[in-house]
């Protein structure tokens, strides 16, 4: 591993830290090591739950898939899927097979792969810039981001029961609406969750950072907002879930070091598989992505 994926995976950090430092550690878990043509390998944070995180895996592989690809295409889409949980003790490797190269886009595929199995496989879209016809549906009224509480003032009455989710983080994350876990014991269920984010700190200027970026923010809430309809949380009830498959297309540029608003809903669920999608809006109102997940939801 690089150099820097070494001191993220080895390091820890210091639950009194916050802000750069911890956004650091996230930067440099998206640099991953080239150990032979087409093929990466990445690592976990030390601190990481039993499984890898799905948007570190997918963010990862956007790392791998964009550094096989020409600086001037940039990634437009991306549709995945998780096969396998992850072991975060174990080194992923990500195989990119150059699909195609055309004049105007690029297409690549990555498999990660741990003990000989594949865990995830990405297929991701890249194009050059070109003007078009422009319209997009209008940022829902929400407040700015700074007059919001923040995640820590949120978790903090709830801090034993949410405790892996006390600590720093590398996004600064705002609730425009009550969090599904107030709004579980307080009623006025609806499948809808509103996030102010942000990575908490200055990230490069490599626009590809900044998508993988919100490539990992985008698999933080989204499944949120299928037991957010049901008046059940994570760690308050007994509920088994994962991402299933992935979908993200990006519109515009933006930086994921200045505010997005994150606004999810779920239109159905079923057969205990919940869909929820979202729609990524910059701070000045332009709709920057779209994702769409599948999860599986067990509420036993």
């Amino acid at each position: 591993m690089t150099e820097l994926a070494r001191a993220a995976a080895s390091d820890p950090g210091d639950d009194s830290d916050g802000g750069q430092p911890v956004l650091d550690r996230l930067v440099n878990l998206l640099d991953l090591e080239k150990i032979e043509e087409n093929i990466f390998r990445g690592v976990s944070p030390p601190n990481s739950p039993t499984r890898v995180f799905g948007g570190q895996v997918a963010g990862q592989a956007l790392v791998a898939a964009g550094r096989t690809v020409p600086p001037d295409r940039h990634v437009h889409s991306l549709h995945a899927y998780f096969i396998r949980g992850g072991d975060p003790a174990v080194p992923i490797v990500y195989q990119v097979d150059r699909v195609r190269d055309g004049r105007s886009f690029t297409t690549r595929r990555v498999t990660a792969v741990q003990h000989g199995k594949a865990i995830f496989a990405l297929s991701a879209s890249f194009q050059l810039a070109e003007d078009g016809v422009e319209h997009a549906g209008d940022m829902p009224d929400v407040p700015d981001p700074e007059s919001l509480p923040t995640l820590a003032d949120r978790i903090a009455p709830y801090a034993d029961t949410l405790a892996t989710r006390v600590g720093p983080r590398p996004l600064d994350m705002r609730y425009v609406n009550e969090p599904p876990w107030v709004t579980r014991e307080t009623g006025g269920w609806e499948s809808r969750n509103r996030v102010w984010m942000k990575a908490d700190g200055e990230l490069p200027d490599d626009p590809l950072l900044h998508v993988c970026v919100l490539t990992y923010a985008s698999d933080l809430t989204l499944l949120d907002s299928v037991l957010a309809e049901h008046g059940v949380y994570w760690e308050f009830d007994t509920v088994l879930g994962a991402s299933l498959d992935h979908a993200l297309w990006f519109h515009r540029p933006f930086r994921a070091d200045e505010w997005f608003l994150y606004d999810s809903t779920s239109p159905t669920a079923s057969g205990a598989r919940g869909l929820a999608t979202g729609r990524f809006f910059a701070h000045d109102g332009s709709h920057i992505a779209t994702v769409v997940q599948e999860g599986l939801v067990r509420v036993l």
